[in-house]
């Protein structure tokens, strides 16, 4: 048998004992396969976390342990029989009223179609009864407009003197950009994730020569004009109560000749639904105490070991943890111990009642109470169950069961927080929706060149996260705030933030002049 590992052939040694290596190897093995499973799952299987109940009717668990909530009761319901005609068959394919819906804003051309018979000898004897409507949808490239000014230039006849009306103002001095570019090439950069080099391609196609560095300077311009509506929601976060944070890398700058260096966004989230990406060059503890100076509240987060470290010297935060991170551990182990998915099923029975809340709409202290009756025991007896399963013989300590148990009785203080105060989220899952831009960004744009680019992203993508978490359309948002914010107080720029942007300006926004020629 021939061993290529250093401490096997070390072991092997006269006076080595033959069975431990024999064990040694085999749990190595176990682990290697282990880490081949879950790199299997990456590549091929299933992404999603959402469990796939193999028998709905079967009784839950928290049902025996007596401590699911009560059931709903279930909804009256009556027998109607009657007939109808047998609908027509239509093709797959086909696009009917059915399978086509749209709001009214969406445009729509209508094309007159004539019969023949209107146009011949007879065309007298036909009148139009009733229209048949036939919808399909139709698409049209990316295009682009020039904006043509034709400004009067007079002379005064007495005086000879010469005038001209004044080109209107645009965003930049000089600039031959308007509001609409920007607003566009912003929103299909960093909504939409088309990078630079592909709209100036998109560009070219159209007709219009451009230079790449161009259009370049205009993200960069538009994005230190927004730097102060970007500022301004920082502060109203920093006023939260309840905070969630997370963090997830990014390469920007260049760490050597031929390779970036890594960093980190740190994405956090606000009760009021606003968003920040912060950034750094590392991903130690001092950023966070950096960013969260003067804060005093909860911070919920997943089992991280800066956000404890900021945590444990601050007697005015609370760490909360998020049980979505604690889940995951289980369902990694789910594959090699049967015992993991008893696990998921006692989750799961909290997460059936975070429903039951939505549901029936409960805040303050009636969701408190409600998460403390029916949450309460069900947590309690998930931290039994994780005791007594931790005191097994045959679970080694490098079992993906046993880190979970030891990671969930870790971290079991923090995972109650949410229990008793019902502004805290049972997990940081509309944190991970929101900060998928970033992710999404790096499987297009890739990197980012400078660490001010990197500064540069995290601002704009602080303000269009916002805007999709208050409803508000991005491209709207900017090319008002665009024309706005030079003009608008200082002292006021909190205004511009889109929590507050959709109640004072979002039924009358700036528009560019582009609206107003089609308007005309």
């Amino acid at each position: 048998m021939q061993l290529s590992d250093c401490t096997a052939r070390n072991t092997f040694s006269p006076g080595g004992d033959p069975t431990a290596v024999i064990q040694a190897l085999r749990a190595e093995i176990a682990s290697l396969k282990q880490q081949l499973d879950w790199f299997k799952r990456q590549l091929f299987g299933r992404k999603s976390e959402k469990r796939i109940l193999e028998h709905p009717n079967q009784l839950d668990l928290s049902t025996l342990l007596g401590d699911a909530p009560p059931a709903a009761d279930p909804t009256p319901t009556e027998e109607i029989s009657y007939r109808r005609r047998k609908p027509k068959q239509r093709n797959a394919d086909d696009v009917t009223d059915a399978g086509l819906r749209f709001g009214p804003d969406v445009p729509v051309e209508v094309i007159e179609l004539s019969a023949p018979e209107f146009h011949g000898p007879d065309a007298d004897q036909y009148e139009v009864i009733d229209y048949q409507i036939t919808r399909r949808l139709a698409q049209r490239p990316g295009s682009y407009v020039v904006l043509e000014y034709r400004r009067p230039v007079w002379r005064h006849k007495a005086s000879s003197s010469l005038r001209e009306v004044p080109a209107p103002a645009a965003v930049f001095a000089g600039s031959l950009a308007d509001v609409s570019l920007l607003a566009g090439i912003l929103v299909d950069k960093f909504c939409y994730h088309l990078p630079l080099y592909r709209q100036h391609q998109r560009l070219q196609d159209a007709g219009i020569t451009l230079s790449r560095s161009t259009l370049t300077n205009y993200t960069q311009r538009a994005i230190e004009l927004l730097r102060p509506i970007y500022d301004a929601q920082w502060r109203h976060i920093l006023q939260s109560r309840v905070l969630a944070m997370d963090e997830t890398p990014i390469k920007a700058g260049r760490k050597e000749p031929g390779q970036l260096q890594a960093t980190w966004y740190w994405p956090i989230y606000g009760e009021d639904g606003e968003l920040c990406f912060t950034w750094s060059t590392s991903r130690g503890s001092a950023h966070v105490e950096q960013q969260l100076a003067g804060f005093a509240g909860v911070l919920l987060s997943d089992g991280y070991a800066a956000y404890d470290r900021y945590a444990k010297s601050r007697p005015q935060v609370t760490r909360a943890q998020c049980w979505a991170h604690t889940r995951r551990y289980f369902e990694r182990a789910k594959d090699q111990d049967p015992a993991a998915q008893e696990a998921l099923t006692r989750i799961g029975a909290l997460y059936r009642v975070e429903q039951q809340i939505r549901e029936q709409g409960l805040e303050g202290e009636p969701k408190r109470d409600y998460r403390s009756r029916h949450a309460g025991p069900t947590a309690e007896a998930f931290f039994s169950w994780c005791h007594q399963q931790r005191q097994r013989m045959d679970l080694l300590n490098s079992d993906p069961l046993a880190k979970a148990l030891v990671y969930a009785e870790n971290h079991q203080a923090q995972l109650k927080v949410y229990l008793n105060d019902p502004e805290v989220p049972i997990d940081t899952n509309h944190l991970e929706r929101a900060l998928r831009v970033i992710p999404m960004g790096r499987k297009n744009w890739l990197f980012c060149w400078s660490e001010v680019g990197a500064r540069h992203v995290g601002i704009i993508q602080s303000l269009l996260t916002t805007c999709r978490l208050h409803h508000v359309d991005p491209y709207t948002y900017l090319v008002d705030v665009l024309q706005r914010v030079a003009l608008h107080p200082a002292r006021d720029v909190e205004a511009l933030t889109p929590r507050v942007w959709k109640d004072r300006f979002a039924n009358n926004p700036l528009r560019s002049d582009l609206d107003h020629a089609h308007g005309h």
